[in-house]
């Protein structure tokens, strides 16, 4: 019963029982590893994940509610730490994602054919997915439950279970046929209770369950990076959900359209507001002092101005900028970033967004109002460029031997310099240039001084250089990372 995997988290919480983690390593690891191996698609990799997996359960096990579903858990946590793997150390073959990502014109003859097409695209199928729904595919397809066992598990009738289950895996359907793959809810059933879930390793148990219990004390470093990568990542998304349920809350109480009143409170004060006089001279000080405004407007400045950004405290201000740009300040993800269903709107607008509190959701509000357009994040396959270490003692990376902690990018026509800066900031600036989404592997810890120059205009001589003086190749491949698309209100 579901019951006895808490019964089990809560000994071990208590009483730091051994036999008790151990039981729950045993159980679930088949699971957790399958779940890791599906998206690594390296066995090596897929280890490791797991480990990481069960030093964080051990870590989290007092903090988790009673009601959780550990099968459910251990999968939404593979997968986090899984795309989180996935980033900082790219292992995936080029030629294998490709043949798995072909699109079929007809349904496939066989279960095995039919799991050949979904395997690379269930996780992120399942990313989509509610928790109630999640953990109910879990349960029903991954371990085999019955619908009464489902039922019992997240707290609703047998009946209930089968009708979350079937609406569930239609939702699964909908998701593979938008990325080519058509098959049935029962082909899609078959496939996924036939192949989800596979043996580790034998003697992984006995190594999970180790280090585990250790909480990855004597854990090296990439790997305690990533662990404690997954843990921030999972207390953003315990964050954003208690944010999320606080807003839907004053919805449904009826207290709230909070950031429209918000907005339509300073709609007409912005227009002959003083701020836009000064958008382009305004500096740090006057923008976190400036008005509570928020407003889209076409460019008022000739091609002389030029373009312009400033932000502070979540503020913003930018002048002439495109609507992609407008975009990605108001979901905070890269232009490279977003996948657009619908033509975005030419020419360039001045926008303004200096309220208390909700800048990101009012501009989102303004776009949608002005433009038609929302956006949502979600886990796409893409083409990227991982930047990695090609020749370790290239003459253009030095440490920088600036004592202070503030960083400097400064960019021009065919030249870019970086002053005390992570390379974290030389791939942000890469990824603007080439707009592609480049993803740093190097590893590289520290601060640098970086100073380049090229043809501008040239991508392959930007390249180069970055070869030649930082000894650092950008290798095109195919990953999942998030994106936003954009799409026209309905």
């Amino acid at each position: 019963m579901m019951t006895d995997d808490m019964e089990l988290v809560r000994d071990y919480a208590r009483s730091h029982s051994e036999e008790a983690f151990a039981t729950l390593v045993s159980r679930h690891i088949n699971l957790v590893y399958s779940v890791a191996l599906r998206q690594a698609r390296d066995a090596h990799l897929a280890e490791e994940v797991t480990q990481v997996v069960f030093v964080i359960l051990a870590r989290k096990a007092g903090a988790l509610s009673p009601k959780t579903i550990i099968s459910g858990w251990l999968c939404r946590t593979a997968r986090n730490v899984s795309a989180r793997a996935l980033t900082m150390r790219q292992r995936r073959q080029n030629r294998e994602q490709e043949a798995y990502m072909q699109s079929i014109l007809n349904e496939p003859e066989s279960e095995s054919a039919a799991w050949t097409q979904i395997a690379p695209l269930l996780e992120a199928a399942l990313g989509q997915l509610g928790g109630k729904d999640h953990d109910a595919v879990v349960l029903r397809f991954f371990e085999g439950k019955s619908f009464k066992e489902v039922g019992a598990a997240i707290g609703t009738s047998e009946d209930t279970a089968k009708k979350r289950v079937t609406r569930t895996l239609e939702k699964l359907r909908r998701f593979f046929l938008k990325r080519g793959v058509a098959l049935s809810t029962a082909v899609i059933a078959g496939a996924v209770t036939a192949n989800s879930v596979q043996a580790a390793p034998e003697t992984l148990a006995k190594s999970v369950t180790a280090v585990a219990l250790t909480k990855g004390a004597a854990l090296g470093g990439s790997t305690l990076t990533l662990i404690k990568g997954a843990l921030k990542i999972m207390a953003w998304t315990k964050m954003k959900t208690t944010v999320v349920i606080g807003v839907a809350v004053l919805l449904a109480a009826g207290t709230a359209p909070v950031i429209v009143q918000h907005i339509s409170r300073y709609r007409e004060k912005v227009r002959d507001d003083a701020v836009w006089s000064h958008i382009t001279k305004m500096d740090s000080q006057q923008l976190r002092t400036a008005p509570p405004a928020v407003s889209i407007r076409p460019a008022q400045f000739g091609p002389k101005a030029g373009s312009g950004w400033l932000g502070v405290n979540k503020k913003q201000l930018g002048a002439a900028k495109s609507v992609a740009k407008i975009l990605q300040n108001a979901y905070g993800i890269r232009e490279a970033r977003i996948i657009a269903s619908t033509p975005l709107p030419s020419g360039q607008y001045d926008y303004i967004v200096t309220l208390p509190d909700h800048q990101e959701e009012a501009l989102q509000a303004v776009v949608k109002e002005k433009f038609g357009l929302v956006g949502k994040k979600e886990m796409r396959e893409a083409d990227v460029l991982l930047l990695k270490i090609a020749n370790s003692s290239a003459p253009g990376l030095q440490p920088s031997a600036a004592s202070h902690s503030s960083a400097n990018l400064r960019s021009g026509r065919g030249q870019v310099k970086l002053d005390n800066s992570e390379i974290s900031s030389l791939a942000f600036f890469l990824e603007q240039y080439l707009k592609v989404p480049v993803i740093d592997q190097t590893g590289l810890p520290g601060r640098f001084d970086i100073n380049l120059e090229w043809d501008d205009g040239d991508s392959k001589a930007l390249k180069q250089t970055v070869l030649d003086q930082l000894g650092m190749e950008l290798v095109a491949t195919n990953q999942t990372i998030e994106m936003l698309v954009v799409e026209k209100v309905k």
